[in-house]
C-alpha cells in the first residue's frame, strides 16, 4: 500500500498525498472509482528515476467525502493546479488513467498547466462516456446509497470486475472496494457516479490539439468501459504517435497490464 501521509486544504476539501523517490518530478493522476492505490505496484517502479507524486482525487479515496460535496470533474483541475503550486511544480511528467485524464486534460487546456510529458492510458476525454449503469445511478442516487450494505457490496465488487479484462484478485478488491463501504464510503460511491457528466469533457474537447509536450497514449483492446476506438481518436488529436493497442487488457490496466504503463512511461520519459 502506498502511503499518503500528507494533507492539503484545497477549495475547502481535505486532499491526502505522498510522494516517493528522487530526481525531476512525475505526477501520477487515478480515476474513477479508484485511489491513488491502483499505483500502488507501478510508483515504486518508477521512483527510482523520479521523485513520484500521487494524491486522491476529492472525494475518493482518503481524501475527504462528504454530503453534498462538489466530486465532479469541475474542480478536479483545481485541485491539481493548486497540487502544482503547493508542490512547486513546473513542467513535470504526468500519467494519467480515467478521470485522471480529463483532469489532467482539463488543467493544460482549462488552467494553463503545462507538462514535460504526458501519459495518458484509458482515458476519459471524448464523448460518448457514462455507462447505462452509470445513467442509472445519475436518476436514482438516493435509492443506491440507501441500500443494505450487503447488497452495496455486491454490487460495487461486481462492478469492479467489469473494469479488468483478467479476474481481480481478493487484495485487489479489497483495496479498491474500502473506501466505498460504510455510512461514509457507500454514500460517497454514488455521489461521484451521479455527478459523472458528459459536460465537463464536452467543454474541453473542441480545443483538442498537439499538446507542446510529447503525448502516448495506450489503451486495453479489450476495454469494456471506453472501447479501443476512443484511443485512436484521441491519440489522432493530442499526441504526436498512434494509440498504443494493449492485448490481454481492460479499462484497468494497472492490474490487467501494469508493464505496459511502467515500460511506456520510461519510454516516454527518457528512462527506459
Amino acid at each position: 500500500m502506498l502511503d499518503l501521509p500528507y494533507t492539503s486544504i484545497i477549495e475547502g476539501n481535505a486532499v491526502r498525498w505522498g510522494k516517493m523517490g528522487s530526481g525531476a518530478p512525475l505526477v501520477a493522476i487515478h480515476g474513477t472509482p479508484f485511489s491513488s492505490q491502483v499505483w500502488r505496484r507501478i510508483v515504486p517502479l518508477l521512483a527510482g528515476h523520479r521523485t513520484v507524486y500521487y494524491f486522491d482525487l476529492v472525494g475518493y479515496g482518503q481524501s475527504e467525502m462528504r454530503a453534498g460535496q462538489d466530486v465532479s470533474l469541475a474542480v478536479q483541475n483545481n485541485v491539481l493546479t493548486a497540487l502544482f503550486k503547493e508542490w512547486g511544480l513546473n513542467r513535470p511528467d504526468v500519467l494519467a488513467h480515467d478521470f485522471g485524464g480529463a483532469t489532467a486534460l482539463r488543467a493544460y487546456y482549462l488552467n494553463g498547466l503545462r507538462y514535460a510529458s504526458l501519459t495518458l492510458f484509458d482515458a476519459v476525454a471524448l464523448a460518448p462516456w457514462g455507462s447505462p449503469f452509470v445513467q442509472h445511478v445519475r436518476q436514482h442516487e438516493a435509492a443506491f446509497a440507501g441500500m443494505p450494505d450487503y447488497m452495496h457490496r455486491a454490487l460495487l465488487a461486481a462492478y469492479l470486475q467489469t473494469s479488468a479484462a483478467n479476474p481481480l484478485s481478493e487484495e485487489a478488491l479489497r483495496i479498491y472496494s474500502a473506501p466505498w463501504v460504510g455510512e461514509v464510503g457507500q454514500p460517497a460511491f454514488y455521489r461521484q457516479i451521479a455527478q459523472m457528466d458528459q459536460a465537463f469533457t464536452d467543454e474541453i474537447q473542441p480545443l483538442y490539439t498537439s499538446l507542446d509536450c510529447p503525448v502516448s497514449v495506450l489503451w486495453g483492446a479489450e476495454d469494456a468501459w471506453i472501447p479501443y476506438a476512443q484511443g485512436e481518436r484521441l491519440a489522432e488529436l493530442i499526441a504526436q504517435q498512434p494509440c498504443i493497442r494493449v492485448e490481454n487488457c481492460g479499462h484497468l490496466m494497472q492490474e490487467d497490464r501494469p508493464e505496459a504503463i511502467v515500460a511506456a512511461l520510461l519510454k516516454q520519459i527518457g528512462a527506459g
